[in-house]
């Protein structure tokens, strides 16, 4: 056995002690100056993404918020330029109704009126001519009989003749 004591394969308890040992307290001093900052590192990671994903969530809600409020917006715009439409629509048709309904009543108030000074302007004008036909009687009479006869009497004659023949037609 003593050619074995030189080699590889002899076990020497204490060499397994002490690498045992020196295992335990490289683990100890990885424990303490590599694994916590790592573990430190890789929560604080963890931490920040995390904060990332709920910030991203917390906007995303926000996102659809805005975007709801604003479709709503939209659809009560909408829906007031519909009303101001139809509005401006029933107003125009009020204004049309008003013009139309003032512009036959001129229109009637014209045409009575040039009825009124077409009937006067006739009266004036037979007035004229049963004047100017006495006028004319009276000079054809005086011419006939020769002599100049009372012209105020002559003319009440032809004027209740000229009255009597309108009533008659």
């Amino acid at each position: 056995m003593d050619a074995l004591k030189g080699t590889m394969l002899d076990v020497n308890i204490w060499n397994f002690i002490w690498s045992a040992v020196n295992i335990i307290i490289l683990f100890i001093l990885l424990k303490i100056f590599l694994f916590k900052p790592i573990n430190k590192i890789m929560n604080e990671r963890t931490r920040s993404i995390q904060d990332d994903i709920d910030s991203a969530e917390k906007s995303r809600r926000e996102a659809e918020e805005l975007k709801k409020q604003y479709a709503d917006d939209l659809s009560s715009a909408k829906e007031e330029a519909q009303k101001i439409i139809m509005k401006a629509h029933d107003d125009a048709e009020a204004e049309k109704a008003a013009i139309l309904q003032k512009s036959q009543e001129e229109a009637s108030q014209i045409i009575s009126d040039a009825g009124r000074t077409i009937e006067n302007e006739r009266k004036r004008v037979l007035q004229q001519a049963q004047t100017q036909i006495a006028d004319l009687a009276i000079e054809a009479a005086s011419k006939i009989i020769g002599e100049n006869v009372d012209d105020e009497k002559n003319r009440r004659l032809v004027d209740e003749f000229l009255s009597s023949e309108e009533d008659n037609s």
